[in-house]
C-alpha cells in the first residue's frame, strides 16, 4: 500500500489527451508520452518509473503490454478517464488484494455516526469558508455563517442519523441561498433540470464524484458501502461520502465562472421542460471543472489515504482528515 515516502518522492501525472493524438512508450525503463502526426511520432516528454506514485490519463490514450508491466514492477496506479473524469479503466495491483478493507467496512456498525459527523463537520466548515470568501456583509451572508458556526457546535451533540441528515440539510439551505442569492437562486434540486444554476452543480459534483472515485479505487475500498450514505442499489455509497468535503470547490468554480462570463445561462437549451447543456460547451465546462479539481490532486490522494489508515486502524474520529478549502 502506498506510504507517506511514496508522496514526498513520487508525484501524480495528469495527462491530458483530447487535444491532440498522443501515445505511451515504454524506453530505457522510462514512459516516453509522444505525439502522433501524420505518421511522425515526437516526444513530449518523458517519465522514470520510479518518480511515478500514479498516471491519470483523460482521453484516448494507447496502453501496451509493457506499460502495465513496469506499472506493475514500480507499483504505479494507472487510470484512464473519460473527458468527465469518469474511470473507464483503473488498474491498481497493491488494491485487490486488500480483503481485510472490504472485511472491516462491513462489519462497521450501521448505527456508529462518529466518522458521518466528522465528514459533515469538514463539509460544513468549508461552507462557511466559500461564505467568508465572498466578503459580502449583507444579512443573508452574515445569518448563513453563523447559522454554519452553531451547526459546528451542534454537531457534537448530534447522537442519531436523522438528526445529522436534518441539520446538514438545514445547513445548505442557508448556505446556498446565500452564497449563489446574486443567481436567481430558487433552492436546490438534484438532477432536475429545473435551472441552468442547478444543473450546473450537477455537472460539477458528477465530475468531482468521479475524480473521488479514481482514488477510493486505488486503495481497493468497496465503493458502495459507506458510513455516512446508505446501503442503496448501485449508489456508490462511499464514493459520495468521502466528496462531502470538497464539494465547495464545485461551489466556488461554478459561482466564479458565472461572475466571469465562462458559464452564461445561453449555453442551455431546453428539452421537454428540463434543461440541457449544448453539446458543443461540454469540453468548455468539463475542462473548468478538471482544471479546478486537478489543482488539487495531492490533497485528494493524502486525504484518502489517511482515511483508509485512519478506518483500518480503528482510529479516534479526531484523527480523521480534514480538507480545508483555501
Amino acid at each position: 500500500m502506498f506510504t507517506h515516502k511514496d508522496i514526498s518522492a513520487r508525484t501524480i501525472f495528469v495527462l491530458n489527451c483530447f487535444d491532440s493524438e498522443r501515445r505511451f512508450r515504454v524506453s530505457g525503463g522510462e514512459l516516453m508520452l509522444e505525439q502522433v502526426e501524420q505518421d511522425k511520432h515526437t516526444t513530449l516528454t518523458k517519465f522514470p518509473f520510479q518518480k511515478i506514485l500514479a498516471l491519470f490519463v483523460i482521453g484516448p490514450i494507447s496502453i501496451t503490454t509493457p506499460l502495465i508491466d513496469k506499472c506493475k514492477k514500480y507499483g504505479v496506479a494507472l487510470v484512464v478517464m473519460k473527458s468527465n473524469l469518469r474511470p473507464v479503466f483503473v488498474w491498481a495491483d497493491s488494491a485487490e488484494a486488500n480483503y481485510l478493507l472490504r472485511k472491516r467496512q462491513f462489519e462497521y456498525p450501521a448505527d456508529d455516526i462518529d466518522i458521518a459527523k466528522s465528514l459533515a463537520h469538514n463539509k460544513i466548515f468549508n461552507q462557511c469558508r466559500n461564505l467568508q470568501k465572498t466578503r459580502r456583509k449583507d444579512r443573508l451572508t452574515s445569518d448563513a455563517v453563523t447559522y454554519c458556526v452553531d451547526a459546528l457546535s451542534t454537531l457534537e451533540f448530534v447522537d442519531t442519523y436523522d438528526s445529522l441528515m436534518g441539520l446538514e440539510g438545514a445547513v445548505a439551505k442557508s448556505y446556498f441561498g446565500a452564497y449563489f442569492q446574486d443567481m436567481q437562486w430558487h433552492g436546490r434540486h438534484p438532477r432536475v433540470k429545473c435551472d441552468t444554476l442547478n444543473l450546473t452543480l450537477d455537472i460539477g459534483y458528477t465530475i468531482l464524484f468521479n475524480f473521488m472515485e479514481c482514488f477510493l479505487r486505488m486503495f481497493g475500498f468497496d465503493l458502495y458501502v459507506g458510513v455516512y450514505h446508505r446501503l442503496w442499489f448501485k449508489r456508490k455509497s462511499l464514493v459520495c461520502d468521502l466528496m462531502e468535503p470538497f464539494r465547495c470547490i464545485i461551489d466556488h468554480t461554478v459561482r466564479s465562472a458565472f461572475n466571469r462570463g465562462q458559464f452564461r445561462d445561453s449555453d442551455f437549451r431546453m428539452v421537454k421542460h428540463a434543461y440541457q447543456l449544448k453539446y458543443e460547451r461540454c469540453p468548455d465546462y468539463y475542462r473548468v471543472f478538471y482544471d479546478a479539481l486537478i489543482a488539487y490532486k495531492s490533497e485528494f490522494f493524502v486525504y484518502v489515504q489517511q482515511y483508509y489508515r485512519c478506518f483500518m486502524g480503528c482510529k479516534s474520529v479526531r484523527s480523521y482528515p480534514k480538507f480545508e478549502f483555501k
